[in-house]
């Protein structure tokens, strides 16, 4: 479904395009997030010297309390962002394929693009190669630059809205997790939910796949080329 009914806002008045990265520029079912996920709990169980099972209970219980297992880990255990970072991000970005259709789609939609995510910089760089998206974002707002306040925090988006002088209400998120896009919406976003297509296997929680129905959700896509493509298309 290249482009959902619309719900509440259009795109007429946006100028700025933010996008999340993991999950939202390439498909859930590559299951690239599924490496870091692992090396994440494989971090908490020697930190911590637990099991991997009670480090996986950890790991999942500090995502939902602190928005990722890593500030969660830092405000309990005193971890060093900078050693965890390097850590859980060094994966194999094979899986990856080029998308030119991606970036044929965003290039043609006017204004300014971003990169919002609660990843590193240096992972983003590494997927956009894989992607063939490098050079098509003006900005990355990563991890580091939130001052390591993750989404969903108020303030994490508060602050890249000041950092890139960014109208919230002439600007539109891209995202894959429905409760990143609650304050983006408050702030006058039009809002994108980036789901599954649901024809291969995806490794997920099952609160990470809700959302689709909610209130601050305006549009939901299970093709996000084909969605900017449509928005393309309106925009010419």
């Amino acid at each position: 479904m290249p482009l959902a009914e619309i719900t509440h806002r259009t795109f007429d008045h946006v100028d700025t395009w933010v996008f999340d990265l993991d999950n939202t520029l390439y498909p859930h079912h590559v299951n690239l997030w599924q490496q870091v996920d692992v090396r994440i709990r494989d971090y908490v169980s020697r930190w911590l010297n637990v099991s991997p099972d009670e480090a996986r209970r950890i790991q999942k219980d500090y995502y939902l309390r602190f928005g990722t297992t890593m500030r969660g880990m830092m405000s309990l255990h005193g971890v060093s962002a900078d050693d965890y970072l390097a850590y859980v991000h060094q994966i194999d970005h094979s899986p990856l394929e080029p998308n030119p259709a991606m970036g044929a789609a965003i290039a043609k939609l006017p204004g300014r693009k971003l990169i919002l995510t609660n990843g590193s910089v240096d992972h983003v760089d590494k997927v956009l190669e894989r992607l063939g998206l490098s050079g098509h974002f003006e900005a990355v707002f990563d991890i580091i630059a939130a001052e390591l306040e993750p989404k969903p925090a108020p303030q994490t988006y508060e602050r890249f809205l000041r950092l890139h002088d960014v109208d919230p209400a002439k600007a539109a998120m891209f995202e894959d997790l429905a409760r990143n896009l609650v304050v983006p919406h408050q702030l006058g976003m039009t809002t994108v939910l980036v789901v599954p297509d649901g024809t291969r296997e995806v490794v997920r929680e099952d609160w990470e796949l809700e959302g689709r129905d909610a209130s601050h959700v305006d549009y939901v896509t299970d093709d996000l080329t084909g969605f900017l493509e449509g928005l393309a298309k309106q925009k010419s």
